[in-house]
């Protein structure tokens, strides 16, 4: 894990002052690495019975369709409000700095679809806890909740597990 954490790009300042940007970028533009993380995630779930990947925007997309694909499973796509065409459900959560909103399409998962959840970046987990809302929402299993990577010192793992999901982070930082 080690060689895959060596390419993570640390970015000053972005979004905004004070913030150090786990940038995953570089990792994605090696194939071998891409492959691996996508190897080792996936193969925890072959055989599993997963139906569903559901990615959250808009990183967690990458990750999730790539997933998807090797797991033989189906994609769904958890996204800001007002960029899916169809029917969705929404869900809300509070930020360091205000409130944001996700949603899905209402027919992406049914009732006790066995879904991974997945993301780029586990930070405080407000997004992810209001991903996994959705999910619940609409009848959905969640088997686990993964990340690419976790910024342990900001103690999202927590946010998640007292929702009764198992957590998993190929990289910590």
């Amino acid at each position: 894990m080690e060689e895959l954490k060596s390419l993570i790009r640390d970015v000053p300042d972005f979004p905004k002052p004070g913030i150090v940007f786990k940038d995953i970028t570089p990792l994605l533009h090696k194939p071998w690495a891409f492959q691996k993380v996508i190897d080792y995630i996936g193969n925890r779930y072959i055989g599993a019975g997963v139906e569903i990947v559901a990615g959250i925007e808009s990183r967690g997309f990458i990750l999730a369709s790539a997933l998807a694909y090797k797991i033989g499973a189906g994609l769904a796509i958890i996204r800001k409000p007002g960029k899916l065409p169809y029917k969705t459900v929404s869900a809300s959560y509070t930020l360091e700095y205000g409130q944001d909103t996700i949603e899905i399409h209402e027919d992406a998962i049914t009732k006790g679809t066995k879904v991974v959840l997945i993301d780029d970046v586990l930070a405080t987990g407000g997004t992810m806890s209001a991903a996994i809302d959705l999910v619940e929402k609409l009848g959905g299993n969640i088997v686990s909740v993964d990340f690419l990577l976790e910024l342990t010192f900001l103690g999202g793992r927590k946010r998640i597990l007292e929702k009764g999901y198992p957590v998993f982070s190929l990289i910590k930082f």
